[in-house]
């Protein structure tokens, strides 16, 4: 005697649980054989769909064993029985259950997707399918665009598209006119002519008939089991050769069943679009500016030279300049006799209105020296600075900022010209060069330069120096340079009267404050994607909602978790990605825009490459949870969703 292709033995299914318990079935035990056409018959409630739905591996038992060919069902996970439904079952539902958004033909191709087959064999064969069911004029039509009986016979080329070893049809004429449920017939029993198991699910016992075993089922048990006589003209099935889809096989067709998805629903894929544009673009932007004003306050910085030590009035813990009288010019001279020193040169700062004729400006005078030129890196466009020999016989010769120059003397030559200071003149022997704004928005170029000696008895009428910048030659020796430049200063003045200011380490205090703003600008940014990708979490959990039934239908067609999961995570990177590359685009010009407005910018490609990439993970971060979702989801309630 042959072997049962499927076994029931004392299967019994309950939902829910204590008090609020149903058992719907109730100790089943059947066996069916390869090429039977077996009809269920019952009334509504009494198990019929139940019973179809664990045949189908749609749902599992409560206890009992069912063996498929032989192999305990119990025993398999949810991919292996993602396999059975892909590989031998073919599922036809009273409702149709065909995904809208697809066409007849890629309705049918659906179960050949999950198996690997390429793209153009399952397109010649569903279409062969759709031509042998009288469809050929419907392949590219949608199913709102077909009729009832047209829509069940597109679910019967599907059930048909793995082979359909064993056909389960649950209540195929149950939605249908009478002309187009005898039509539908017809095909079944043509398909179990053609060797197919059929299992007919029905309350009709005049559709019934036309099995050739009868199962009645009330309250859960089976009542009555007929078996007519089998006909002698069945043929044997041809066993379809069985193929296994690449990961890359996957994740090609999971990627266009997502594109036909967001094409689909475009005004939703542009919302939630937007949050992700936004955010990658106010990262580039915002990382732009930080990075621009880091680079223009280093460039000033770097500009008065790293290889400084500036010396300064005052005690330790006090801030700016003071005008106690302790650094003098024997200091200054001291100190240039140490080891690592290329010169020091003093500065006392003071404003007084310089006048050349009927023009007059207030303007800081600087007395300095005549190694300000080489220490500071800022020499004259026209003209000379004065020289060590104008030091020391105390010339009354200056030289003019470039803001000084174009106030005073517009466009004329100014060298030569005799100006006057504080009622007292002086020949300008030269103009300094364009220095511009400083870091603290001060204009350089307004300034007049003078010798300190003269300065100091003709102007200033003071000895003591307001600050010395020495120049050193090693920087890797700055520290030690420094140290005793400390110890000299302490041994000349009892105390210490000063400080002192290396401007190496300045700019290493400034790189680190202007990296803790650039980083708080990119925190800021980095919020609105994050508010991006809840965006994109949520509106692909409302996706899952409102595609429940269809991953339904894809779980009964074969898909995997694993596809499930690939499709909803793909849609959720797509978007992510897309959204990224436009906010990629937006966030330049808008930095392009900023810059053609005077606003200090610095292009980096880290800065997009870490935008893009956050993008990216974001789509993977917060897509999985709902593609998590809809791969948990009840393959029988997701079918009974609407």
């Amino acid at each position: 005697m042959k072997e049962p292709i499927l076994e029931l033995r004392g299967i019994r299914k309950s939902f829910g649980s204590g008090d609020s318990k149903i058992e719907i079935l109730k100790g089943v035990d059947l066996k069916i054989f390869e090429g039977e056409f077996v009809a269920i018959v019952g009334a509504s409630g009494s198990g019929k769909s139940t019973l179809m739905n664990i045949l189908g591996c749609l749902n599992p038992t409560t206890s009992g064993t069912y063996l498929l060919k032989g192999e305990d069902v119990s025993t398999f996970d949810q991919d292996e029985l993602s396999r059975l439904r892909r590989e031998f079952f073919g599922f036809v539902f009273q409702s149709y259950n065909l995904i809208p958004s697809l066409t007849s033909s890629q309705n049918v191709q659906l179960p050949a997707i999950y198996s690997g087959v390429d793209s153009s064999t399952r397109e010649q064969k569903a279409n062969q399918l759709l031509d042998f069911l009288s469809l050929k004029d419907k392949y590219h039509n949608y199913p709102n665009q077909l009729s009832g009986g047209q829509q069940q016979r597109v679910s019967i080329a599907r059930a048909l598209m793995n082979g359909g070893e064993i056909i389960l049809a649950d209540e195929p004429t149950g939605a249908l006119d009478s002309k187009s449920g005898e039509e539908v017939m017809k095909l079944l029993i043509e398909l179990w002519e053609n060797g197919h198991t059929l299992i007919l699910i029905t309350h009709s016992k005049e559709v019934a008939e036309v099995a050739n075993r009868v199962i009645e089922i009330k309250d859960g048990e089976i009542i009555s089991d007929v078996i007519k006589e089998i006909t002698t003209h069945q043929k044997q099935l041809k066993a379809q050769e069985k193929t296994t889809p690449t990961l890359f096989f996957e994740l090609l067709e999971a990627t266009k069943s997502s594109l036909s998805s967001l094409r689909m629903n475009v005004f939703r894929t542009i919302l939630t679009l937007l949050g992700i544009v936004i955010g990658v673009s106010s990262v580039i932007v915002m990382l732009a500016i930080g990075d621009g004003a880091k680079q223009e306050v280093m460039d000033k910085i770097s500009a008065m030279g790293t290889n400084l030590l500036v010396i300064r009035t005052g005690s330790p813990n006090s801030r700016g300049f003071s005008d106690i009288a302790t650094l003098v010019p024997a200091d200054m001279e001291a100190i240039n006799e140490l080891d690592n020193i290329i010169g020091s040169m003093p500065e006392s700062r003071r404003s007084f209105t310089v006048r050349y004729g009927n023009h007059d400006v207030s303007t800081p005078i600087n007395t300095t020296s005549y190694m300000m030129p080489k220490i500071r890196n800022w020499y004259p466009s026209n003209g000379t600075f004065f020289t060590q020999e104008d030091e020391r016989s105390m010339a009354k010769v200056v030289v003019l900022g470039e803001t000084v120059a174009k106030s005073l003397f517009e466009d004329a030559n100014p060298l030569g010209e005799f100006v006057l200071v504080n009622n007292i003149m002086f020949q300008v022997i030269g103009v300094m060069s364009s220095k511009g704004a400083s870091s603290n928005g001060e204009d350089e170029d307004d300034v007049v330069f003078m010798p300190y000696t003269t300065g100091s008895l003709q102007i200033l009428g003071q000895t003591h120096l307001r600050n010395i910048t020495v120049a050193v030659d090693d920087v890797s020796i700055i520290d030690v340079t420094e140290e005793k430049i400390e110890a000299l200063l302490l041994e000349r003045h009892k105390i210490k009267d000063f400080r002192i200011r290396n401007m190496a380490s300045l700019i290493e205090d400034t790189a680190q404050t202007q990296n803790t703003l650039t980083i708080l600008l990119g925190s800021i940014a980095g919020i609105s994607l994050l508010v991006g990708g809840i965006g994109v979490m949520n509106i692909m959990l409302v996706s899952v909602t409102e595609r429940t039934k269809e991953i339904g239908i894809k779980m009964a067609n074969g898909a995997r978790q694993g596809n499930i999961i690939q499709q909803f995570l793909i849609e959720a990177i797509l978007v992510s990605a897309l959204g990224g590359i436009i906010g990629v685009v937006i966030g330049l010009g808008a930095t392009a825009i900023l810059e053609a407005f005077g606003i200090s910018v610095l292009y980096s490609i880290l800065p997009i490459i870490l935008a893009f990439g956050c993008s990216f993970l974001t789509g993977l971060i917060f897509g999985y949870l709902p593609a998590k979702k809809a791969s948990n989801l009840d393959p029988v309630v997701a079918l009974a969703s609407e």
